[in-house]
């Protein structure tokens, strides 16, 4: 099924979350890493065997063997901490580690989502943010949802992926758009480090809410239309960025480098604010003002990728 391929059972592999995670992170760590020696021949395992990491993490094959294959759900902090020491996990890495064991302590079944069962799908802003984004401009700026749905934004922050507001509103995902638009890989100087971020984010949602509508939907339809996220999917990254800088190569705006910080706004399920600057007399400036005024004449101060149409249940 499809939400199975969601809650990461694709290929029959099966167990939990923890033991998936572990799983993924034991393939990446090579003896060297963590001082071992290779031993001689080839390795038929990536990355370390599950004695050897059984071994660094001070607990026996067996148990650890069950604890990746779903038998055993409810490893102690000591051992969960041990764990991560031991797979060199960073502090995300570790947060999500945790999240998934005590996931996995609570049992909650990795099921589909009963019909009119609890989600969430999209959402809308308050007028005080559509305002917000207005006052903004001409820094691009959008509000997206939990899974990264435009939900609100100014008209730069609409234009800067270029070709999105050619999609209907409610095909506007800016995961979506980084894999499956034509324009994405273009645009984005670092598309790889762009999609391995975007992955991440619902990766790490995917620890709490694995079976929420909103995600499922969207990785059931990545997973088929997509070789690039299926792989990326299946490696387990939780790293996300929140502030940095992004390059982008833009036919309208040409080639420019933007600053660019995600705010989260209280008050909603989840939904961050995602904003661009540049300081004023730069090309890079003159780029956003580009975008700001690039539109047709009369158009609506923030464009709601929701407004017209009535909210999913």
């Amino acid at each position: 099924m499809a939400r199975e391929r969601h809650s990461g059972n694709a290929g029959g592999k099966g167990g939990t979350g923890l033991g998936r995670f572990l799983r993924a992170r034991r393939a990446r760590v090579t003896p060297a890493d963590v001082g071992l020696p290779e031993g001689p021949g080839l390795r038929r395992t990536p990355g370390l065997r599950r004695e050897e990491l059984a071994t660094l993490a001070g607990v026996s094959i067996d148990y650890y063997t069950r604890l990746e294959r779903g038998k055993e759900t409810n490893p102690s902090p000591s051992v969960v901490d041990a764990l991560a020491a031991a797979l060199r996990l960073d502090g995300t890495e570790r947060e999500h580690l945790r999240d998934l064991a005590a996931r996995a302590a609570r049992a909650v079944p990795e099921l589909p989502t009963a019909p009119g069962g609890s989600g969430h799908r999209g959402g809308s802003v308050d007028p005080g943010v559509e305002l917000l984004l207005e006052s903004m401009r001409p820094n691009p700026a959008h509000v997206v949802s939990r899974t990264m749905d435009v939900i609100a934004a100014n008209p730069g922050g609409l234009r800067l992926m270029a070709g999105l507001e050619d999609w209907p509103e409610k095909q506007r995902n800016i995961v979506r758009y980084v894999f499956l638009h034509p324009a994405a890989r273009a645009l984005f100087d670092d598309w790889e480090n762009q999609i391995r971020g975007c992955v991440a984010r619902l990766r790490t949602l995917a620890s709490t809410d694995p079976d929420a509508p909103d995600l499922a939907d969207l990785v059931d339809e990545l997973l088929l239309k997509s070789p690039d996220f299926a792989r990326l999917w299946e490696a387990y990254d939780v790293k996300g960025h929140s502030s940095g800088r992004k390059t982008f190569h833009h036919p309208r705006g040409g080639d420019v480098t933007f600053g660019y910080q995600s705010m989260a706004l209280e008050g909603t399920d989840g939904h961050p604010l995602v904003a661009y600057h540049a300081p004023p007399g730069t090309p890079e400036y003159d780029a956003m003002l580009l975008l700001d005024t690039a539109g047709e004449a009369g158009e609506q101060p923030a464009r709601r990728a929701g407004a017209g149409r009535p909210a999913a249940g």
